[in-house]
């Protein structure tokens, strides 16, 4: 593994930037102290900055000295989780219930540590973006946002690429693959109505529970009985909400939860029968109901030939070993699927190890794991991210 010597002097500056987003965590649309500190160094390196991109969104632009050429993408999240943080280290989050518990934290500081490089190796042809995108958490859909601003309109790109942190997978591993990667985020409330009562007179009402309690067996029956068993789908119920008294029966119940697919085609089987469920299913004991389905974001689904470049690149900066061909698809869900939708390109995962990197004098008990509350991303991947950004960079845009 052998990254950039230049990139290596800069690992305490990235560092620092890293653990300084860390302990100023911002949510959704809120990113504001971390969009300034981003743009405050993209212009100290002499990098056109675009501010108000999906509102808190910022976009670098850096033109090579080899004239005219193509123009790619990079991209990284920056908003933190609505989740407390149980670690200790002095970087910790400062702000209760916030935290950065995906990593991308770590994320903008790879980008960073590209950006400041290629601002001072501007020997190739063609245009970097810089996407430092906000609002990728909680279906808040900041890429989609930034689109709506005209991102890709005012700034074109021949093909955009993002990385996620992957906690569990080797550290320094590229995990890389072609077509769908990672799921479909759709998110369901079915309301039921009856007739509410007395807890001591069941037949004078229509009761909720019952209905609810019983449709929530039946909605099992939509992945494991109506889905071709080879495409692969997750109908998960994680809320039920009903009555508040021990001696009422109430009028309503309101069942929620989520809904994962692969593809839009069994996306829209699951959609369907959950209707026909939700609508029928009451009626059968003179209630009824009613389904509410949200489509969050779209499965992102990788090309073929962008994804091969991504592995190519790897593979010439790092090794051979250093990519995973056969990294299995993810059924968590990532708005980077909106970009995708319009530019070809790729999503990378990056592995962030097992945790060890957390052994400081206490950094809380349990895994290191996405979203977890004693997560922290491995400040080793830093030099290596912005190498692969870079590497990346100039084999896209190498001149003639």
């Amino acid at each position: 593994m052998k990254t950039l010597d230049e990139i290596e002097r800069a690992h305490g500056e990235l560092t620092a930037i890293r653990r300084d987003i860390h302990a100023h965590p911002e949510l959704a649309f809120e990113e504001t102290r971390t969009s300034s500190l981003v743009a405050e160094k993209l212009r100290g390196w002499g990098i056109e900055v675009h501010t108000g991109f999906g509102k808190t969104g910022i976009v670098g632009v850096l033109q090579g000295n080899g004239g005219k050429g193509r123009t790619i993408g990079l991209r990284a999240d920056m908003d933190a989780l609505p989740m407390p943080e149980n670690n200790r280290f002095a970087h910790k989050s400062t702000i209760s219930g916030r935290m950065h518990g995906c990593g991308h934290d770590g994320h903008t500081a790879m980008l960073l540590g590209a950006a400041q490089y290629l601002s001072q190796h501007r020997d190739f042809a063609g245009t970097v973006v810089f996407i430092f995108q906000p609002a990728e958490e909680n279906g808040n859909a900041g890429a989609r946002a930034m689109m709506q601003d005209g991102l890709f309109d005012k700034f074109p790109c021949d093909a955009v690429f993002g990385i996620h942190n992957m906690p569990g997978m080797p550290v320094n591993e590229f995990g890389i693959r072609p077509g769908p990667t990672m799921a479909s985020s759709n998110r369901f409330t079915i309301t039921i109505k009856g007739v509410g009562g007395h807890a001591a007179q069941p037949h004078k009402t229509v009761d909720t529970i019952v209905i609810a309690s019983e449709m929530v067996g039946v909605l099992q029956s939509v992945v494991s009985r109506t889905r071709n068993p080879l495409d692969t789908a997750v109908l998960t119920v994680t809320q039920i909400h009903a009555g508040d008294s021990f001696n009422v029966i109430p009028a309503e119940a309101v069942i929620r939860g989520t809904v994962r697919t692969y593809t839009t085609e069994v996306l829209d089987l699951i959609e369907d029968t959950m209707r026909r469920i939700a609508t029928t299913l009451p009626q059968v004991y003179g209630g009824s109901g009613e389904l509410d389905f949200v489509r969050a974001y779209p499965p992102l689904v990788n090309w073929e030939k962008e994804t091969e470049f991504a592995a190519q690149v790897a593979e010439a900066a790092f090794g051979k070993d250093s990519v995973n061909r056969a990294v299995p698809p993810f059924m968590g869900a990532e708005d980077f699927s909106f970009f995708l939708e319009k530019v070809p390109g790729c999503y990378i995962f990056l592995g962030n190890g097992e945790g060890d990197h957390r052994l400081e004098s206490y950094h809380g008990m349990g895994p290191c794991t996405l979203h977890n509350p004693n997560y922290d991303f491995n400040d080793a991947l830093l030099p290596v991210g912005a190498t692969y950004w870079v590497k990346m960079v100039e084999t896209f845009l190498k001149q003639a």
